[in-house]
């Protein structure tokens, strides 16, 4: 993979909405203001790409408009990463216009740079697989940055200023606690707290036993089933096809998988017809999978259930109710960089270097 290099102080970075243009909107203009104040307080100098702000009206109509901005994110030598604002399940619209740009496809190759977000963010970052860019599965600016408590949730600022640092190796350690979702995200809420539980269970084994290695690679679970289904979008699965940036079963086969549902909590009979879809696809022939805590703990138990049956004719360990994707806090998780998960300790370590230098 083709590593970006870590931040130093006065770096610029690119903010970019690549579906759902909500950042743009006039009722969430507080959480973009706290969300580039918490960039500047680490040091950093937040940009929002020209058509970031243009709302969700405009953005809906003109996926174009959302590709050019990454595009340009990239172009631009003098920013040095790149994060989402938030997700949305129509950013598979802007494969077409970025997979098919050699000038994109170049600048990606010769000048990489840091891409963070998560949620339906996953089809930007299997791009980026295809072109062989490690990037990072982890905090939005809204979801995260934007935090409207005091200050970003301490285990989520604590993973995010590793894009400060080059550690020869990074654990994605369990998160003490977890929060509920907000459900007032207004300005009379800045300054409050979320709702805080202590964690109970940590991370889970559900199958297996002993050390694994691999390289990471995943998402959201129902971004991967959209795309080979065509579920909520039709047009998605021709789209992506095209694109090319789903992986072969062969290719599985060096992996360990990161695994999310979220946050529209699917049903357990959801997540079961999702899971065999994706098996069927060939996805289970990877060597272990890593899955994110249920956003709130909903159906907990019966996610564990789900995950049994799907995988119980195959030979693969599984550690469940890990600290990314939907549920909070959420750590950051790197594609394709070598990985070691210990299924007897419920350890994984990254075992290789996250940045170039």
């Amino acid at each position: 993979m083709i590593k970006p290099k870590s931040l130093k102080v006065g770096d610029k970075v690119a903010i970019v909405s690549l579906s759902r243009g909500l950042l743009g909107e006039p009722f969430i203009k507080h959480e973009l203001e706290l969300g580039m104040k918490r960039l500047e307080e680490m040091g950093l100098v937040p940009v929002a790409m020209e058509h970031a702000l243009d709302g969700i009206e405009t953005l809906a109509a003109h996926p174009e408009y959302r590709a050019v901005d990454l595009k340009q994110a990239f172009i631009d030598k003098t920013i040095r990463a790149v994060i989402t604002a938030i997700g949305g399940d129509d950013t598979y619209q802007t494969l077409p216009y970025l997979m098919n740009d050699e000038e994109f496809v170049t600048a990606v190759k010769n000048d990489p740079k840091i891409f963070c977000g998560f949620s339906d963010t996953t089809m930007n970052h299997l791009m980026f697989y295809r072109l062989g860019l490690e990037t990072f599965y982890g905090p939005a600016l809204i979801t995260d940055l934007a935090e409207l408590d005091t200050e970003m949730l301490p285990y989520t600022k604590k993973y995010l200023n590793k894009f400060l640092t080059n550690d020869i190796e990074v654990e994605i350690e369990s998160s003490e606690v977890w929060y509920d979702d907000r459900e007032n995200y207004g300005v009379e809420a800045i300054g409050t707290s979320r709702t805080e539980h202590t964690e109970t269970h940590g991370f889970e084994v559900l199958k297996g036993t002993g050390k694994v290695r691999g390289k990471l690679y995943g998402g959201c679970i129902e971004v991967f089933y959209m795309a080979m289904t065509g579920w909520r979008h039709e047009d998605a699965k021709e789209i992506v096809e095209k694109a090319g940036v789903l992986l072969s079963p062969e290719e599985y086969a060096d992996k360990i998988l990161f695994l999310e549902t979220s946050d529209e909590c699917p049903t357990p009979e959801e997540l079961e017809r999702m899971l065999f879809e994706l098996k069927k696809q060939g996805m289970f022939g990877a060597r272990g999978i890593i899955v994110g805590k249920p956003m709130q703990e909903k159906y907990y138990d019966e996610y564990k259930e789900v995950w049994q049956k799907v995988l119980a004719d195959a030979e693969i360990p599984v550690l469940y109710n890990v600290n990314f994707g939907h549920a909070v806090p959420r750590c950051i998780v790197p594609y394709g960089v070598e990985t070691e998960v210990d299924y007897g300790n419920k350890t994984i370590k990254v075992v290789e270097p996250l940045f170039s230098e």
